[in-house]
């Protein structure tokens, strides 16, 4: 794979940078599938469908965060196989994390179908929306295979040192998504639930492009799907299930929070919404970063070159704080105009802008959670970074963001949610500092699974 980093030598800044950049370019487009969805939706169909899916967004990314989880230990385990140079360990992975993967995301979606109504109940989602909120949710649950698929190929080529073949399979997504979008709503008349199908058609069509584009361009190790061996199963569950885990705790949680949002009526639901689509914006460089690190960082372990390790974390601080203020600015002075593209309702904009405005510093702590959680995770660290996910949003973001919006009211949404990205941080540094995360080992030197805690005495 020409295409690809050998992050075990050179220069780390440099690389974090290139590496990083089609990363963040890969987000941005995933995000701005969900803003130009929101745009035609907002504006064809008005504030009702923008809080529909506003609040089914969160409910999808939870049935599928599980799933997400798993795939976020795909980094782990092939990038260190990348690291030490276990090209047959790859390709058995590599299949173990195909079949895996590809039965719970069908499971999940079966699932999700199912308990649609339930879930919104639960939620206390507006009889207003309930109908078209079920109807979206349904037909995104049928096409979770294909949103899990190409995802899935770019974490894979990710892992293995190429951050820029992904780009072509969300572009292409997106691409579509921008043109079928408003056919399907307003051409065909199908409403929201035409909003729905064009997000399955255009992630099924990148989904397959995915699957082509890797396997004979990349020259991705992918095999004819067999069962697994039952080490690599049992390596999967060991580090897949708590990082799934870690998926549903925060999307829960975020699910949880968009429940305290909907006690407060239709119009701070959509405003929410809005503002939602915009933070994350704020949140991509997080994201991106939280990405890289788990890359370079996983095959430094899997080398083991810790020195790098510890300066991939200091590279990776640095960036994050540098980039996360500087978008943050950007979108505190042009929060009002930025609303202003999902919706002209003017209670729903200005509470939207007051969203915006008060959250929008306090991402930069955030990204430090993600840097650090994510050169931890490169590691194996996944129970430990899933009770530090349980700190972060259920003892701290999900309560006191009730706390404050209890007590300012709904303004008091954004300042429960900023303390508690600056409190969960402060978490992230200790464990990070103090904790054992280098002594954890999920290979041993013929490559089976071992304890963890059998090496000692590392310091980053």
């Amino acid at each position: 794979m020409d295409k690809s980093y050998d992050f075990t030598q050179g220069n780390i800044a440099k690389q974090m940078i290139y590496f990083s950049l089609p990363i963040f370019l890969t987000n941005l487009l995933q995000t701005s599938y969900q803003f130009i969805d929101s745009i035609w939706v907002g504006n064809l169909l008005g504030a009702n469908a923008l809080g529909a899916i506003s609040i089914a967004a969160p409910v999808i990314f939870t049935v599928l965060s599980f799933i997400i989880g798993v795939n976020s230990a795909t980094l782990t385990v092939l990038s260190q196989r990348k690291g030490a140079g276990d090209n047959r360990g790859l390709i058995e992975s590599l299949n173990a994390f195909v079949v895996a993967l590809t039965i719970l995301s069908i499971a999940f979606g079966i699932i999700g179908y199912i308990f649609t109504d339930p879930i919104l109940r639960f939620l206390g989602t507006p009889e207003e929306i309930f109908d078209s909120t079920k109807a979206y949710l349904r037909i995104n649950f049928l096409g979770i295979l294909f949103l899990f698929g190409y995802n899935f190929i770019g974490t894979v080529l990710r892992a293995l040192g190429d951050s820029k073949t992904p780009i072509r399979f969300v572009l292409f997504a997106v691409l579509l998504n921008t043109v079928i979008d408003p056919l399907f709503i307003s051409y065909f008349d199908w409403g929201i639930e035409g909003a729905a199908y064009a997000t399955l058609l255009s992630q099924g069509a990148a989904f397959l492009y995915g699957v082509i584009y890797s396997v004979w361009k990349s020259k991705v190790p992918f095999t004819i799907p067999h069962k697994p061996d039952m080490k690599e199963l049992k390596r999967i569950s060991k580090l897949g299930i708590p990082a799934g885990l870690q998926m549903m705790t925060v999307s829960a949680g975020v699910t949880a929070i968009m429940g305290i949002v909907a006690s407060f009526g239709t119009q701070v639901v959509a405003g929410f919404g809005a503002a939602q689509r915009l933070d994350r914006i704020i949140m991509l460089p997080a994201f991106t970063l939280g990405a890289a690190v788990n890359s370079m960082a996983g095959q430094n372990i899997g080398s083991r070159k810790w020195g790098r390790v510890s300066d991939i974390s200091k590279n990776g601080i640095i960036l994050i704080l540098t980039v996360s203020f500087t978008i943050s600015a950007i979108i505190f002075l042009s929060a009002e105009s930025m609303i202003r593209l999902f919706i002209d309702d003017p209670k729903t904009i200005a509470f939207g802008e007051s969203y915006l405005k008060t959250v929008a510093f306090f991402y930069p702590f955030l990204g430090i959670n993600f840097v650090l959680n994510g050169v931890v995770k490169a590691a194996g660290a996944m129970v430990q970074v899933l009770i530090l996910n349980i700190i972060s949003f259920w003892v701290l973001r999900v309560p006191l963001t009730y706390c404050f919006s209890r007590w300012l009211g709904a303004e008091g949404i954004a300042y429960g949610i900023g303390v508690s990205f600056i409190i969960s941080s402060i978490f992230a540094i200790a464990y990070y500092r103090f904790g054992k995360w280098r002594d954890i080992e999920i290979f041993d030197e013929k490559g089976e699974e071992v304890e963890e805690g059998v090496l000692e005495g590392k310091k980053a």
